[in-house]
């Protein structure tokens, strides 16, 4: 697949971030960056606050702290920053032509030198912005979820769905309209995304005749063909088996060469090991390790991390 480079995408910067439910807490002080083009592995057990983070990542929810941010700086080595404006995003996704603000440069070393991955940027919070605004910015990140939910459709509609609600309502009606006397096809983008997962033999197939790492691929796929600047994968391999497992990766690395930012979270560490840049190791809603993949698995600064990603530490 064809794509924009990383240079003209955004990097998605959580600050500080803590939430809770109820009162209880879930994540708390948690800082990390997704570069443009680089993998970051979050890693953890169940139940430590991975699929909430990635929520909050997505703008689905606002964090009860900190901030959530997307800016144009690129990472140099270990997340150092060349600087950039922070992009102003119309509820289309695109990048408004007047940029507001410079990127703050003192990131260098901050992923390797600390467990903390705190993130400086002069990011505006997406959560300061208006409404369209922030809409724009979510349109820019794609989420694969853990469910897997597909609509009832053929898999070329699924792949194709998140560019339908980017088209204006005219366009959404044509679409229909042409599905209804059955001379509608895929748009090309959608097409490109199945064939990246190995699924463009099967564009019109019903959904709900997949298996569940079919299932799975389709989700990546309609994630894909949108072409974000962030894509977040949520356990993406649980419970696949090995063909389709090595489908999903193949197609990180395929984003990853495409200049996107991924953000996987997964508790499986060889799978961290094979496709991860940078890893951040999250327990008890709080990241402990932060820093580039060899380097948390050779040599933790944190104890409870050495542990846990050796798999002496069980939870």
């Amino acid at each position: 697949m064809s794509g924009r480079k990383a240079v003209d995408r955004l990097r998605l910067v959580a600050d500080g971030v803590s939430h809770g439910f109820d009162g209880k807490p879930v994540l708390e002080d948690v800082s990390l960056t997704v570069e443009p083009g680089e993998v970051l592995a979050i890693v953890g057990p169940s139940g430590t606050g991975k699929t909430t983070l990635l929520r909050l990542l997505a703008l689905f929810s606002r964090p009860n702290g900190g901030r959530i941010a997307l800016d144009d700086a690129l990472s140099g080595t270990h997340g150092a920053t060349d600087g950039g404006s922070v992009a102003t995003v119309r509820a289309d996704g695109q990048a408004d032509a007047s940029m507001a603000g410079q990127a703050d440069a003192s990131m260098a070393g901050q992923a390797d030198a600390s467990t903390d991955g705190h993130a400086d940027s002069d990011a505006r919070d997406a959560w300061s912005l208006s409404d369209e605004e922030r809409l724009g910015l979510r349109r820019r990140i794609g989420l694969v979820a853990q469910d897997r939910s597909l609509f009832s459709a053929s898999v070329g509609y699924n792949a194709a769905y998140g560019l339908g609600v980017r088209r204006s309502r005219w366009g959404r009606l044509r679409g229909s309209l042409l599905r209804t006397v059955g001379a509608w096809s895929p748009p090309d983008a959608a097409l490109d995304a199945l064939d990246t997962v190995g699924m463009a033999d099967m564009v019109d197939k019903h959904a709900e005749s997949l298996s569940s790492g079919e299932a799975q691929r389709v989700g990546v796929a309609r994630a894909l063909a949108v072409d974000p600047d962030v894509l977040l994968l949520d356990e993406p391999t649980s419970n696949l088996d090995p063909r389709n497992t090595a489908v999903i990766e193949d197609a990180v690395r395929e984003a990853k060469a495409r200049g996107i930012g991924v953000a996987l979270a997964t508790h499986d560490m060889a799978q961290a090991r094979r496709v991860a840049d940078k890893t951040a190791v999250v327990l008890d809603g709080t990241c402990i390790e932060h820093g580039p993949t060899e380097r948390v698995f050779e040599s933790p600064h944190d104890d409870r991390a050495r542990q846990f990603v050796a798999g002496e530490l069980v939870y």
